[in-house]
């Protein structure tokens, strides 16, 4: 019986297969090789930091900052989404590979290996993104290195110095620090220097905007518990004041300038000229109530509270004024009427039945001035006092017109308050602007 031979039985088939079966020489590309046999995750101890007694383990440190998300003043914090990315390395995660250069895992490997312990300094809160999945990122090459990333948003504190208030500029700092290794133990340094802080400067909020920023380093910073080393990010924040030129400083400018209109009004309109003064007092009243409300409560003075309530006081000295001018006003009727009074009785004393007395009150422009002199180029007021002499019933000699002119100068004080009120505000925005600016 002939033997079945099969054609990969032949010794050239046989040569030709034989290097499909050959294994590749990188193990990283084997299929079916797990991550953990493939780093030996269980030969070694990774609850120990790399180097165990041995000199500190050297981890370097940058970070790229997203966004900034806010900045409030009445908590003194500020809010900001960045990646924070480490370096170092650990030779226990060291692997063999000819072709691939690196290999990258997720957050489960993260979980079964060592990584730094840092911590943000003095924030509040702190987490991690997950969406989709946990933003981590952890990327090992063959001689041990190790990167990894992840992102982060944090809300830290920051004390600020209010006193130049909306025209200010601010300093707030991102401290990290590894929590439980002290300087024997872990170093931590900036990986590229100044330059490990990676930003856009035109990442700005509605009032804030990134004018300046710089890494630092305090080698030594010591606590109850031993010395560590601090990683400082330094923000300088400058305030866009445009947004607060158009909610505070441009309404209560508008007021005061209200409140001056009431001196071209006639004194004599108290129904026109009190309620526009109450109006812009409360109106100013609401302006620095709803100011203070969206600011901490401080001890020292802000800028912005000097100019409300500066303004504030234009506001109620143009009320004070009025009040001044309808006192004097009263005061020069009541000498007019008395005046009236004693004229007609000395009139009727003198030449009784023969005259009689009347009285006009009338403008001094209307009248041709009646030689009344002019005062610091301003027209007074006068009261015209007019005798006329009936006909002498003894001879029919009629008397001549005698005048008397009496000054009552009650526009005077809003005269000068149309000059005076503009001229020292104006002069108070010149300081105020140069001294804050």
């Amino acid at each position: 019986m002939a033997r079945d031979i099969r054609l990969s039985d032949t010794p050239d088939n046989r040569r030709n297969i034989r290097p499909m079966f050959k294994r590749s020489p990188d193990i990283t590309k084997a299929w079916g090789t797990k991550s953990e046999q493939l780093l030996r995750i269980d030969d070694h101890d990774f609850t120990m930091r790399p180097g165990f007694g041995g000199p500190a383990v050297s981890v370097g440190v940058d970070v790229q900052v997203e966004s900034l998300d806010a900045i409030s003043e009445v908590d003194m914090d500020f809010t900001m989404t960045l990646y924070l990315r480490h370096y170092w390395k650990d030779e226990r995660l060291s692997f063999r590979s000819n072709n691939n250069l690196s290999m990258t895992f997720d957050s489960r490997l993260v979980k079964k290996i060592w990584v730094p312990d840092l911590f943000f300094v003095h924030s509040k809160k702190s987490f991690i993104h997950d969406t989709t999945t946990d933003n981590v990122m952890l990327r090992l090459y063959p001689d041990g290195k190790v990167l990894y990333s992840l992102r982060v948003t944090v809300t830290s504190m920051c004390s600020m110095d209010l006193s130049h208030f909306p025209l200010d500029t601010q300093t707030c700092s991102l401290e990290i620090e590894s929590y439980a290794y002290t300087d024997d133990d872990m170093m931590l340094y900036w990986k590229k220097g100044n330059r490990s802080l990676n930003t856009d400067e035109r990442i700005s909020l509605s009032q804030f905007l990134i004018q300046e920023f710089h890494t630092a380093t305090k080698l030594a910073f010591y606590s109850s518990t031993g010395w560590y080393n601090r990683l400082y990010i330094n923000f300088t924040l400058r305030r866009h004041v445009f947004f607060f030129l158009l909610q505070t400083y441009f309404p209560a400018t508008l007021m005061v300038m209200l409140s001056w209109v009431s001196f071209w009004i006639d004194r004599r309109a108290v129904p026109a000229r009190v309620p526009l003064g109450i109006t812009t007092v409360l109106t100013m009243s609401t302006i620095i109530t709803g100011v203070n409300a969206s600011m901490p409560r401080v001890s020292y003075i802000k800028a912005v509270d000097i100019y409300l309530w500066v303004s504030f006081v234009f506001v109620f000295l143009s009320v004070i004024e009025y009040a001044a001018v309808n006192y004097l006003s009263t005061l020069e009727e009541r000498k007019e009427k008395a005046l009236r009074e004693r004229l007609s009785c000395t009139c009727g004393m003198a030449h009784p039945g023969m005259m009689s007395a009347s009285y006009s009150e009338v403008n001094a422009n209307t009248t041709g001035n009646y030689g009344m002199p002019e005062v610091n180029g301003l027209k007074q007021e006068s009261m015209l006092v007019e005798l006329r002499m009936e006909n002498d019933q003894v001879t029919g000699h009629v008397g001549s017109n005698a005048y008397s002119n009496v000054w009552i100068d009650t526009h005077v004080i809003d005269k000068y308050s149309r000059v005076l009120f503009p001229g020292s505000y104006i002069l108070f925005n010149i300081i105020y602007w140069s001294s804050y600016s």
